[in-house]
Protein backbone atom coordinates (compact mmCIF):
# COMPACT_ATOMS: atom_id res chain seq x y z
CA UNK A 1 0.00 0.00 0.00
CA UNK A 2 1.18 3.43 -1.28
CA UNK A 3 0.25 6.94 0.31
CA UNK A 4 -0.76 8.98 -2.72
CA UNK A 5 -1.59 13.06 -2.28
CA UNK A 6 -4.69 14.01 -3.25
CA UNK A 7 -4.06 18.08 -3.78
CA UNK A 8 -6.58 20.34 -4.19
CA UNK A 9 -8.65 23.24 -3.77
CA UNK A 10 -11.12 22.33 -1.31
CA UNK A 11 -13.27 25.25 -0.55
CA UNK A 12 -14.51 25.06 -4.08
CA UNK A 13 -13.78 21.25 -5.25
CA UNK A 14 -13.72 19.61 -1.77
CA UNK A 15 -16.05 16.75 -2.54
CA UNK A 16 -14.82 15.48 -6.08
CA UNK A 17 -11.47 15.54 -4.40
CA UNK A 18 -13.05 13.64 -1.69
CA UNK A 19 -14.48 10.82 -4.56
CA UNK A 20 -11.27 10.63 -5.53
CA UNK A 21 -9.49 9.53 -2.46
CA UNK A 22 -12.78 7.29 -1.70
CA UNK A 23 -11.15 5.68 -4.63
CA UNK A 24 -7.81 5.35 -4.35
CA UNK A 25 -8.76 4.19 -1.20
CA UNK A 26 -10.66 1.14 -2.10
CA UNK A 27 -7.90 0.37 -4.82
CA UNK A 28 -5.81 -0.96 -2.13
CA UNK A 29 -3.85 3.10 -1.50
CA UNK A 30 -4.09 5.77 1.40
CA UNK A 31 -4.87 8.96 0.30
CA UNK A 32 -3.37 12.08 2.12
CA UNK A 33 -5.79 14.72 1.60
CA UNK A 34 -3.86 17.79 0.74
CA UNK A 35 -6.17 21.83 0.63
CA UNK A 36 -4.67 24.36 -1.21
CA UNK A 37 -7.81 26.06 -1.10
CA UNK A 38 -6.96 30.09 -1.05
CA UNK A 39 -10.69 31.66 0.05
CA UNK A 40 -13.52 29.85 1.58
CA UNK A 41 -13.42 26.85 4.28
CA UNK A 42 -12.66 23.31 2.80
CA UNK A 43 -16.07 21.60 1.68
CA UNK A 44 -14.27 18.75 3.57
CA UNK A 45 -11.78 17.98 6.32
CA UNK A 46 -8.07 17.76 4.79
CA UNK A 47 -5.40 15.62 6.08
CA UNK A 48 -3.13 18.82 5.64
CA UNK A 49 -4.86 21.77 5.78
CA UNK A 50 -4.00 25.06 3.87
CA UNK A 51 -2.18 26.52 6.83
CA UNK A 52 0.33 24.27 7.13
CA UNK A 53 1.79 24.84 3.68
CA UNK A 54 1.09 28.66 3.67
CA UNK A 55 0.66 29.95 7.19
CA UNK A 56 0.39 33.79 6.31
CA UNK A 57 -2.60 32.63 4.19
CA UNK A 58 -5.13 33.66 7.10
CA UNK A 59 -3.61 37.22 7.26
CA UNK A 60 -3.35 37.92 3.86
CA UNK A 61 -5.67 40.33 2.00
CA UNK A 62 -8.98 38.72 0.14
CA UNK A 63 -7.41 38.94 -3.58
CA UNK A 64 -8.37 35.74 -5.46
CA UNK A 65 -5.18 36.45 -7.53
CA UNK A 66 -2.47 37.14 -4.82
CA UNK A 67 -4.02 34.16 -2.86
CA UNK A 68 -3.65 31.54 -5.43
CA UNK A 69 -0.06 33.47 -6.65
CA UNK A 70 1.04 32.95 -3.04
CA UNK A 71 -0.23 29.54 -2.87
CA UNK A 72 1.37 28.36 -6.51
CA UNK A 73 4.70 29.41 -4.87
CA UNK A 74 4.42 27.70 -1.39
CA UNK A 75 2.91 24.06 -2.65
CA UNK A 76 5.73 23.01 -4.66
CA UNK A 77 8.56 23.17 -1.79
CA UNK A 78 5.67 21.38 0.31
CA UNK A 79 4.96 18.78 -1.70
CA UNK A 80 8.83 18.51 -2.74
CA UNK A 81 8.90 17.34 0.75
CA UNK A 82 6.43 15.20 1.17
CA UNK A 83 7.76 12.92 -1.80
CA UNK A 84 11.51 13.44 -0.37
CA UNK A 85 10.55 11.99 2.44
CA UNK A 86 9.03 9.16 1.18
CA UNK A 87 6.12 10.22 2.44
CA UNK A 88 3.60 10.32 -0.97
CA UNK A 89 4.86 7.91 -3.76
CA UNK A 90 2.27 10.16 -6.10
CA UNK A 91 0.25 12.78 -6.63
CA UNK A 92 -3.01 13.55 -8.33
CA UNK A 93 -5.41 16.54 -8.84
CA UNK A 94 -8.96 18.57 -10.18
CA UNK A 95 -9.28 21.84 -10.89
CA UNK A 96 -10.17 24.66 -13.19
CA UNK A 97 -7.73 27.38 -14.13
CA UNK A 98 -6.27 28.29 -10.88
CA UNK A 99 -6.53 24.78 -9.48
CA UNK A 100 -4.45 23.57 -12.03
CA UNK A 101 -2.05 26.44 -11.95
CA UNK A 102 -1.58 25.59 -8.32
CA UNK A 103 -1.33 21.53 -8.77
CA UNK A 104 0.75 21.49 -11.69
CA UNK A 105 3.34 24.08 -10.19
CA UNK A 106 3.82 21.46 -6.84
CA UNK A 107 3.76 19.04 -9.47
CA UNK A 108 6.49 20.26 -11.72
CA UNK A 109 8.72 20.43 -8.60
CA UNK A 110 8.46 16.38 -8.36
CA UNK A 111 11.33 14.54 -10.40
CA UNK A 112 10.78 12.84 -13.59
CA UNK A 113 9.15 9.43 -12.82
CA UNK A 114 7.36 10.46 -9.81
CA UNK A 115 3.71 9.77 -10.75
CA UNK A 116 1.82 12.54 -11.36
CA UNK A 117 -1.78 12.97 -12.86
CA UNK A 118 -3.99 16.42 -13.17
CA UNK A 119 -7.61 16.22 -14.13
CA UNK A 120 -8.07 19.67 -15.49
CA UNK A 121 -10.52 21.95 -17.80
CA UNK A 122 -7.35 23.69 -19.21
CA UNK A 123 -6.51 20.43 -21.46
CA UNK A 124 -8.07 21.83 -24.82
CA UNK A 125 -5.67 24.91 -24.67
CA UNK A 126 -1.81 25.45 -24.67
CA UNK A 127 -0.56 22.89 -21.54
CA UNK A 128 2.54 23.94 -22.10
CA UNK A 129 2.82 26.54 -19.00
CA UNK A 130 1.29 24.24 -16.57
CA UNK A 131 3.69 20.92 -17.69
CA UNK A 132 7.15 22.57 -18.41
CA UNK A 133 9.64 19.87 -18.70
CA UNK A 134 7.80 17.64 -16.38
CA UNK A 135 5.85 14.28 -17.14
CA UNK A 136 2.61 15.35 -15.47
CA UNK A 137 -0.15 13.53 -17.43
CA UNK A 138 -2.94 16.29 -18.23
CA UNK A 139 -6.62 14.23 -18.45
CA UNK A 140 -9.22 16.23 -19.64
CA UNK A 141 -11.83 17.11 -17.21
CA UNK A 142 -14.77 16.99 -19.95
CA UNK A 143 -17.40 18.62 -17.46
CA UNK A 144 -16.41 21.46 -15.22
CA UNK A 145 -15.28 20.23 -12.05
CA UNK A 146 -18.23 21.43 -10.33
CA UNK A 147 -20.10 18.42 -8.30
CA UNK A 148 -20.77 15.33 -8.89
CA UNK A 149 -22.17 13.45 -12.05
CA UNK A 150 -22.71 10.69 -13.71
CA UNK A 151 -19.92 11.62 -15.97
CA UNK A 152 -17.26 13.25 -13.85
CA UNK A 153 -17.56 10.34 -10.95
CA UNK A 154 -16.89 8.01 -14.27
CA UNK A 155 -13.81 9.86 -15.19
CA UNK A 156 -12.57 10.75 -11.84
CA UNK A 157 -12.78 7.18 -10.53
CA UNK A 158 -10.45 6.56 -14.01
CA UNK A 159 -7.99 8.94 -12.66
CA UNK A 160 -7.53 7.30 -9.26
CA UNK A 161 -7.01 4.13 -11.25
CA UNK A 162 -4.59 5.75 -13.27
CA UNK A 163 -2.53 7.21 -10.23
CA UNK A 164 -2.36 3.91 -8.78
CA UNK A 165 -1.38 1.87 -11.54
CA UNK A 166 1.47 4.30 -12.46
CA UNK A 167 2.24 4.22 -8.29
CA UNK A 168 2.17 0.27 -8.60
CA UNK A 169 4.03 0.49 -11.80
CA UNK A 170 6.87 2.57 -10.21
CA UNK A 171 7.17 0.46 -7.42
CA UNK A 172 7.06 -2.95 -9.19
CA UNK A 173 9.85 -1.32 -11.90
CA UNK A 174 11.91 -0.80 -8.03
CA UNK A 175 11.56 -4.04 -7.15
CA UNK A 176 13.24 -4.99 -10.61
CA UNK A 177 16.67 -6.21 -10.87
CA UNK A 178 18.27 -3.42 -13.31
CA UNK A 179 20.58 -4.48 -16.50
CA UNK A 180 23.11 -2.27 -15.77
CA UNK A 181 22.10 0.74 -17.81
CA UNK A 182 22.32 3.25 -14.33
CA UNK A 183 26.11 2.62 -14.45
CA UNK A 184 26.52 3.29 -18.29
CA UNK A 185 27.57 7.27 -19.24
CA UNK A 186 24.41 9.31 -20.24
CA UNK A 187 24.35 10.76 -23.97
CA UNK A 188 21.48 12.83 -25.05
CA UNK A 189 20.46 13.26 -28.56
CA UNK A 190 18.09 15.53 -30.50
CA UNK A 191 16.09 13.92 -33.59
CA UNK A 192 13.82 14.59 -36.45
CA UNK A 193 12.18 12.71 -39.14
CA UNK A 194 15.13 13.92 -41.61
CA UNK A 195 17.73 13.31 -39.22
CA UNK A 196 16.30 10.18 -37.71
CA UNK A 197 18.41 7.61 -40.15
CA UNK A 198 21.73 9.57 -38.72
CA UNK A 199 20.62 9.78 -35.13
CA UNK A 200 19.42 5.87 -35.30
CA UNK A 201 23.24 5.06 -36.41
CA UNK A 202 24.91 7.23 -34.49
CA UNK A 203 22.96 5.87 -31.53
CA UNK A 204 24.00 2.07 -32.42
CA UNK A 205 27.34 3.15 -32.66
CA UNK A 206 26.93 4.30 -29.01
CA UNK A 207 25.49 1.89 -27.30
CA UNK A 208 28.09 -0.49 -28.64
CA UNK A 209 30.72 1.68 -27.00
CA UNK A 210 29.10 1.18 -23.57
CA UNK A 211 26.81 4.49 -23.22
CA UNK A 212 23.26 4.62 -22.72
CA UNK A 213 21.52 7.20 -25.32
CA UNK A 214 18.06 9.12 -24.85
CA UNK A 215 16.82 10.67 -28.13
CA UNK A 216 14.82 13.92 -27.88
CA UNK A 217 12.45 14.72 -30.42
CA UNK A 218 13.14 18.25 -31.54
CA UNK A 219 9.64 19.55 -31.07
CA UNK A 220 10.03 22.33 -28.86
CA UNK A 221 9.15 20.50 -25.78
CA UNK A 222 11.97 18.20 -26.55
CA UNK A 223 14.23 20.56 -26.94
CA UNK A 224 13.35 22.39 -23.31
CA UNK A 225 13.54 18.78 -21.82
CA UNK A 226 16.72 17.74 -23.51
CA UNK A 227 17.91 20.86 -22.01
CA UNK A 228 16.93 20.58 -18.65
CA UNK A 229 17.84 17.01 -18.17
CA UNK A 230 21.70 18.00 -19.05
CA UNK A 231 21.38 21.02 -16.21
CA UNK A 232 20.52 18.53 -13.72
CA UNK A 233 23.84 16.95 -14.48
CA UNK A 234 22.80 13.26 -15.10
CA UNK A 235 24.35 13.41 -18.78
CA UNK A 236 27.75 12.94 -19.95
CA UNK A 237 28.07 14.02 -23.53
CA UNK A 238 25.21 16.16 -25.74
CA UNK A 239 24.99 14.80 -30.00
CA UNK A 240 22.62 17.79 -30.30
CA UNK A 241 22.02 16.66 -34.08
CA UNK A 242 18.90 18.47 -34.89
CA UNK A 243 18.53 22.31 -34.01
CA UNK A 244 15.40 22.80 -35.88
CA UNK A 245 14.10 24.45 -33.02
CA UNK A 246 16.15 27.65 -33.97
CA UNK A 247 14.83 28.47 -36.98
CA UNK A 248 11.33 28.29 -35.34
CA UNK A 249 12.77 30.52 -32.60
CA UNK A 250 14.17 33.00 -35.06
CA UNK A 251 11.38 32.94 -37.80
CA UNK A 252 8.62 32.74 -35.76
CA UNK A 253 7.68 28.94 -36.11
CA UNK A 254 5.42 27.27 -33.50
CA UNK A 255 8.38 24.36 -32.63
CA UNK A 256 10.75 26.82 -31.14
CA UNK A 257 12.51 25.68 -27.20
CA UNK A 258 13.55 29.06 -26.46
CA UNK A 259 16.56 31.26 -26.78
CA UNK A 260 18.52 29.27 -24.07
CA UNK A 261 18.40 26.58 -26.11
CA UNK A 262 21.97 25.36 -27.33
CA UNK A 263 23.34 26.69 -23.42
CA UNK A 264 22.71 23.99 -21.42
CA UNK A 265 25.93 21.91 -22.33
CA UNK A 266 28.40 24.87 -22.08
CA UNK A 267 26.96 25.87 -19.01
CA UNK A 268 27.58 22.15 -18.13
CA UNK A 269 31.04 22.01 -19.27
CA UNK A 270 30.41 18.77 -21.33
CA UNK A 271 31.72 17.61 -24.87
CA UNK A 272 28.35 18.28 -27.40
CA UNK A 273 28.61 17.82 -30.99
CA UNK A 274 26.07 20.19 -32.89
CA UNK A 275 24.56 19.86 -36.16
CA UNK A 276 22.19 22.03 -37.97
CA UNK A 277 19.95 19.60 -38.61
CA UNK A 278 16.73 20.67 -40.42
CA UNK A 279 17.42 24.22 -39.68
CA UNK A 280 16.31 24.83 -42.70
CA UNK A 281 12.71 24.36 -42.33
CA UNK A 282 9.78 26.34 -40.04
CA UNK A 283 7.33 24.63 -38.65
CA UNK A 284 3.90 25.37 -38.59
CA UNK A 285 0.42 23.70 -37.96
CA UNK A 286 -2.35 23.20 -40.37
CA UNK A 287 -1.88 24.79 -43.88
CA UNK A 288 -4.75 27.97 -42.45
CA UNK A 289 -2.56 28.70 -39.05
CA UNK A 290 0.51 29.82 -41.30
CA UNK A 291 1.02 33.74 -40.47
CA UNK A 292 -0.34 35.59 -43.76
CA UNK A 293 3.45 37.29 -44.10
CA UNK A 294 4.61 34.52 -45.62
CA UNK A 295 2.63 34.21 -48.11
CA UNK A 296 4.23 33.00 -51.60
CA UNK A 297 7.00 30.71 -49.60
CA UNK A 298 7.95 27.25 -50.50
CA UNK A 299 6.23 24.94 -48.19
CA UNK A 300 5.50 21.43 -48.06
CA UNK A 301 2.50 19.63 -46.10
CA UNK A 302 3.85 17.00 -43.75
CA UNK A 303 0.95 15.34 -42.74
CA UNK A 304 -2.49 16.83 -42.05
CA UNK A 305 -1.48 19.15 -38.86
CA UNK A 306 2.25 19.65 -39.85
CA UNK A 307 3.31 22.34 -42.14
CA UNK A 308 6.86 23.08 -43.24
CA UNK A 309 8.23 26.17 -44.85
CA UNK A 310 11.41 26.64 -46.32
CA UNK A 311 14.29 28.87 -44.74
CA UNK A 312 15.38 31.55 -47.13
CA UNK A 313 19.11 32.13 -47.59
CA UNK A 314 19.13 35.36 -45.19
CA UNK A 315 17.44 33.43 -42.32
CA UNK A 316 19.95 30.68 -42.75
CA UNK A 317 22.54 33.21 -42.40
CA UNK A 318 20.76 35.00 -39.40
Amino acid sequence: MATIAVLGTLDSKGHEHAWVAAAIRRLGHEPLLIDAGCLEPPQVTPDISRTEILPELESMAVDRGARVGAMAEAVPKFVADLAASGRIAGIISLGGGGGTAIATAAMRALPLGFPKVMVSTMTGGNIAPYVGVKDIVMMPSIVDVAGLNRISRRLFTQAAGAICGMVQATAAATDTPGNGEEARPLIVASMFGNTTACVTEAKRLLEEAGYEVLVFAATGQGGRTMESLIESGLVAGVLDITTTEWADELVGGVLNAGPQRLEAAARAGIPAIIAPGCLDMVNFGTPDSVPDKFKGRLFYHHNPQVTLMRTTPEENAE
